[in-house]
């Protein structure tokens, strides 16, 4: 019988040990590590169901805690444990790790051990991330994953300039966090703890609070990104592998959103609402900007970039709205941009990997020779458009209800992003699908195989079930939420 006490812990500790296990398998045997790494990964996908099974919906307080001594000393503990907002998101990343090795099946054959290692040890962090409770310690494993999304751009980027834009993606995210760090320190040295629930009842002058929110901000913004902080996602995407380029999106863009409700809100209620104009503002220039800036690219990686950034944006609106609907809104919508910019980038790695080109020129017609992949492609761009039916739709609906009661003349802003969406989606999607071959270009033609079918299934049901019973995934968020919404005041 499994202990439900010491679940989450195991979740978090499963994936070091399926990387611990790969290190004694001799390199040449690759059929054999990536069944490994595969199992070890699915296993733990399994097993962060049962956190969702034994979640306790109807209160808003953290659940399979678990405290750990660190540094007595310094009052420093590891505290672990989970609430209605972290919880999709362990689920999230525990399903789209699989995907990842899966779609990797093939196209990765140069240092494969170290490949799925790097996938297995960001696991692990990620789940640290989205369920620790100790400031210090959430910084640690926040900063942590850039090493492994270091590498696998740097070492198994598809182009020539992967080692730029791996140093590019360090950096840029790297010294958006010093200031946080700073923060933090500051706040050890008033509370004398880093303890999350501690700090809660600890009080700050609204000058500190301001001080620390724009410390903590300069972080979290970088991550989303906000405008101007996203000029190293475009670049990233492009260099990254297909499952780079899955998890960056699907995934590390969620840890900003994450900070933000956890810790920004929460820590600084004061300073959130009086800085509310000024994210506004940059949030809704965002979503117009980097949805025009879509509509001009030639790259279909970049396109899709710049999608992300777009949405994500939108959701900072619906944060921002300091009330329920706009908060489970953006919640909602951050699990789908998780599903929905996930499969499109596999949707370009599916064509990437037999032609080596993501120009979009290059392409046409593959109605014609690829059926099957033109029907999952379409589902996923009706899914980026917010059509009725799918997870998109119910997130944006939620977050422009939530925003329209804070202010007007920013979700209207922010609502022609979903009319330039569905120029960008559309168009892309009729330049690659219809029209005729470009055999001059392209010769070979052949649909998805049964391994690419089984990488979008659970992409498509995820955003088809999300987009028909939301009702599911907000009972168990609702609490959690009210709960921010109280602190905040």
């Amino acid at each position: 019988m499994l202990n439900l006490e010491n679940i989450l812990i195991s979740t978090i500790v499963l994936p070091i040990i399926g990387a611990i296990f790969l290190m004694f398998i001799p390199s040449w045997d690759v059929r054999l590590m990536r069944s490994l790494a595969l199992y070890f990964s699915l296993f733990t996908f399994i097993l962060s169901l049962f956190l969702w099974l034994g979640f306790n919906k109807s209160t808003s307080k953290f659940q399979y805690v678990a405290e750990i001594l660190w540094v007595p000393n310094l009052n420093t503990n590891l505290t672990l444990g989970i609430d209605g907002i972290s919880l999709f998101l362990i689920l999230l990343t525990t399903l789209l790790i699989p995907i990842c090795l899966l779609a990797s099946w093939v196209g990765i054959k140069a240092h494969v051990k170290e490949y799925l290692i790097a996938f297995l040890i960001m696991e692990s962090f990620l789940i640290g991330v989205f369920s620790v409770l100790d400031l210090l310690i959430f910084y640690v494993l926040f900063e942590s994953v850039l090493i492994p999304m270091f590498l696998i751009i740097g070492i198994w980027g598809s182009r020539e300039r992967k080692i730029r834009a791996s140093y590019f993606f360090f950096l840029y995210t790297l010294l958006g966090s010093v200031l946080m760090l700073l923060g933090i320190f500051y706040i050890y040295f008033v509370a004398g703890t880093t303890d999350y629930e501690t700090l809660l009842s600890i009080s700050l002058t609204s000058l500190e609070q301001k001080f620390l929110w724009l410390m903590f901000f300069a972080s979290f913004a970088t991550k989303v990104p906000m405008l101007p902080m996203h000029i190293w996602l475009p670049e990233a995407h492009v260099e990254a592998p297909t499952a780079g380029s899955v998890i960056l999106a699907g995934v590390l863009l969620k840890l900003g959103t994450y900070g933000f409700i956890r810790f920004s809100f929460p820590l600084f209620p004061e300073a959130s609402l009086y800085f509310t104009p000024l994210v506004y503002a940059m949030a809704a220039m965002a979503v117009v900007y980097t949805s025009l800036t879509a509509i001009r690219q030639t790259d279909l990686k970049r396109i899709i970039a710049y999608t992300s950034v777009a949405h994500m944006n939108l959701v900072m609106i619906g944060l921002f709205s300091f009330n329920v609907i706009g908060l489970e809104g953006a919640m909602l919508q951050s699990l789908s941009h998780g599903f929905v910019a996930s499969a499109l980038f596999l949707v370009i790695g599916v064509v990437y990997d037999r032609h080596h080109s993501r120009m979009v020129k290059y392409y046409g017609g593959l109605a014609h020779t690829m059926p099957i992949f033109t029907l999952i492609f379409l589902v996923f761009t009706m899914a980026n458009i917010a059509l009725p039916g799918t997870s998109s739709f119910v997130g944006e609906l939620l977050i422009l209800v939530g925003a329209y009661e804070s202010n007007t003349t920013i979700t209207f802003i922010g609502a022609t992003g979903m009319i330039l969406g569905g120029g960008y989606s559309l168009w892309l999607f009729n330049r690659i699908v219809y029209g005729n071959l470009k055999t001059q270009y392209l010769r070979q033609f052949c649909d998805i195989e049964k391994r690419e079918f089984f990488v979008f299934l659970p992409l498509l049901i995820g955003t088809l079930f999300m987009g028909i019973y939301p009702e599911i995934f907000l009972d168990v968020m609702h609490m959690s939420i009210t709960n921010v919404i109280i602190q905040i005041g």
